[in-house]
């Protein structure tokens, strides 16, 4: 590598990504071969295996061994650790001058790719972040309830996210180390990009379908991860049950003083047995509400307490080829 050369090294997580990583690598390397090589920037490809089930390892391990002329290792953890823990350990790995950070699917268009060093490395910013401006071919109830927790994250959250943004960014080396020192074990990057502040510039386009396999991510698994993401930079929901818990003591003392009145001046029948649950089960319900937000924010600080790793490495490419370059 010659000393004016500059390196962008590409994070890849990956699950069951066996057929599309071929495709991946050849549109990185045509990408290379026609933009990037004339602007003396080398490129190199990180893949992080997160537990897959295919063969995707083992589609791993030929890339990295074959005569591309894109440098390819891999990172493989020892399970399924989530798609946040496989980009942490993919951006503590890579070492290039720029980093970006892609999917395997080619839903996030290598074509962008050195439009996005340009601008970066231009100093404009000091990342760019892509966002899907239409959701076309995605399941309709899927696209609601993305919009709405969008909407409700912004509202409740100091650190806004952008409607639409993908994990896709190109990002300086100052931006990746902030990020790295954020090694909390309940992540959420599409929050993390936001909080580390630094300049961003986006870049829009129509959603794209995946092009092999379907993906990983279930109705349920999205779910959970909103929760995740809502809790990891908002405490509105805890501000939430204290108040009503406050609103429901007042209308309870307002209820104890109507209950007393009219027992003085009507006497205590018994009508009312169906009112009383109604009410016994409403209070109830709003307080289980309250102690299961609670324990959310409980349970999230009983991980970080834990300080387990966020990942375990069970084979790499890395360790055998930290010294190999590779001529362009």
């Amino acid at each position: 590598m010659s000393v004016s050369e500059v390196s962008l090294s590409i994070v890849v997580p990956c699950r069951n990504e066996a057929d599309n990583i071929p495709l991946f690598l050849n549109a990185l390397e045509e990408e290379s071969e026609s933009k990037f090589k004339a602007h003396n920037v080398s490129l190199d490809v990180l893949l992080v295996d997160d537990g897959s089930t295919d063969s995707t390892l083992q589609v791993m391990q030929e890339q990295a061994s074959s005569n591309r002329s894109v440098l390819v290792n891999y990172i493989s953890l020892s399970r399924n650790f989530g798609k946040e823990a496989a980009m942490y350990a993919g951006l503590a790995s890579a070492k290039g001058d720029y980093v970006a950070v892609m999917d395997a699917d080619m839903q996030d268009p290598p074509s962008l790719l050195f439009r996005m060093y340009e601008t970066v490395s231009s100093g404009s910013c000091d990342n760019v972040a892509t966002r899907r401006y239409s959701r076309k071919g995605e399941p309709p109830i899927r696209s609601f309830f993305s919009k709405l927790f969008y909407r409700v994250i912004n509202a409740i959250s100091q650190t806004e996210i952008v409607d639409g943004a993908r994990d896709y960014r190109l990002m300086n080396r100052k931006m990746v180390d902030a990020i790295l020192e954020l090694s909390e074990r309940n992540r959420f990057s599409k929050g993390i990009f936001s909080w580390v502040g630094f300049k961003t510039e986006w870049i829009s386009y129509e959603n794209i379908e995946r092009t092999e396999g379907n993906s990983s991510w279930s109705f349920w698994s999205l779910i959970l991860y909103a929760v995740d993401g809502i809790a990891a930079f908002s405490t509105v929901p805890l501000s939430m049950a204290s108040v009503l818990g406050l609103l429901f003591c007042m209308i309870a003392l307002l209820t104890i003083v109507f209950v007393v009145v009219r027992a003085a001046l009507f006497g205590d029948p018994v009508a009312g047995w169906p009112s009383l649950i109604c009410v016994v089960l409403l209070v109830g319900g709003i307080q289980l509400l309250c102690l299961g937000v609670i324990g959310q924010y409980l349970a999230k600080t009983y991980i970080e307490v834990k300080r387990r790793p966020l990942f375990v490495v069970a084979e790499s490419s890395l360790q055998d080829r930290t010294n190999e370059k590779r001529n362009f």
